[in-house]
């Protein structure tokens, strides 16, 4: 150390013997220190653990993994709404593969079918769509009650205090896979952003700003007569709308989705938009939407 003393290549040899310490995992950048560690134990007449160097994992081609990244560190990823079964998952996966080709473990099941003959030479890369993935599988197999009680934390205060968050939930449920995407995910039922009409434009769903305009013209007065504000209430006048206009569900459903949301991507189609946002707020977006077009 910067004292001139070996304090810690002394320290960690006695520390782990008295621990009773029988293998040590660890980044292969300290494979060149193990001699020492070795020579150590020999001097004292103990037995030497055995060393297995792993891996480092990569940024990217070029970079190690450091702690000065946003996702280098279990907490970090925790704080980022990821869950621990999950992280625990992705990274005995990195610079490890099993003898299949199976991907989802639980930690008991891990502990069974790990072994170090799977480890791997070549360096893992940090895989961030790979760990997304793996997580919203996590998520799709938490109960209704728990994926709520999880996700209530990451609500916004806004969103809180307007939406049915039990049903919000529930429309999140199978889209998200990370509570810290939250936020994001349901910005648009605090305020609509502005966006372009070409965003009415849709070559797949075959949707136009001709259509857009129709469709609101049509719908607002029929949502003005509902009094039940309900979810199948909505989907049943959304779907007949589609079949009054004679066009596909998509080129009436998309337009419908734009005017409430603003945004091309979106939990949930309009129905579900319709439904969290309540008559009032929905109408006043389809309003607005209309004069912008018109």
């Amino acid at each position: 150390k910067s004292d001139k003393l070996p304090t810690y290549n002394f320290a960690n040899v006695i520390d782990d013997h008295l621990m009773g310490i029988t293998h040590v995992m660890r980044g292969n950048e300290y494979l060149s220190s193990t001699p020492k560690y070795q020579l150590l134990y020999e001097a004292f007449g103990w037995k030497s653990p055995k060393y297995i160097h792993l891996t480092q994992i990569m940024k990217d081609k070029h970079k190690k993994l450091s702690k000065r990244d946003a996702s280098a560190s279990f907490m970090d990823l925790i704080d980022k709404g990821y869950l621990p079964e999950a992280i625990v998952n992705y990274v005995a996966l990195s610079g490890w593969h099993p003898k299949d080709d199976r991907e989802l473990f639980t930690l008991d099941e891990l502990i069974k079918v790990f072994s170090i003959k799977g480890l791997q030479k070549a360096p893992a890369l940090f895989d961030q769509s790979k760990l997304d993935w793996m997580n919203g599988q996590y998520i799709f197999r938490l109960s209704k009650e728990e994926f709520h009680k999880r996700a209530l934390e990451f609500y916004p205060e806004e969103v809180k205090k307007r939406a049915n968050l039990e049903y919000l939930s529930g429309v999140l449920h199978k889209r998200t896979n990370y509570f810290g995407q939250i936020p994001e995910l349901v910005d648009f039922l605090i305020e609509r952003p502005t966006f372009s009409k070409d965003l009415y434009e849709n070559e797949k769903m075959q949707s136009t700003t001709e259509i857009a305009q129709a469709s609101l013209e049509k719908i607002i007065p029929i949502l003005e007569e509902i009094d039940n504000w309900k979810e199948d209430v909505i989907n049943e006048i959304m779907f007949d709308l589609v079949k009054k206009m004679g066009l596909k569900t998509g080129q009436v459903l998309w337009p419908l989705r734009i005017a409430l949301s603003g945004k091309e991507f979106t939990p949930g189609g309009p129905i579900e938009i319709a439904t969290i946002l309540g008559k009032e707020e929905t109408i006043n977006r389809f309003s607005s939407a209309l004069k912008e077009l018109v």
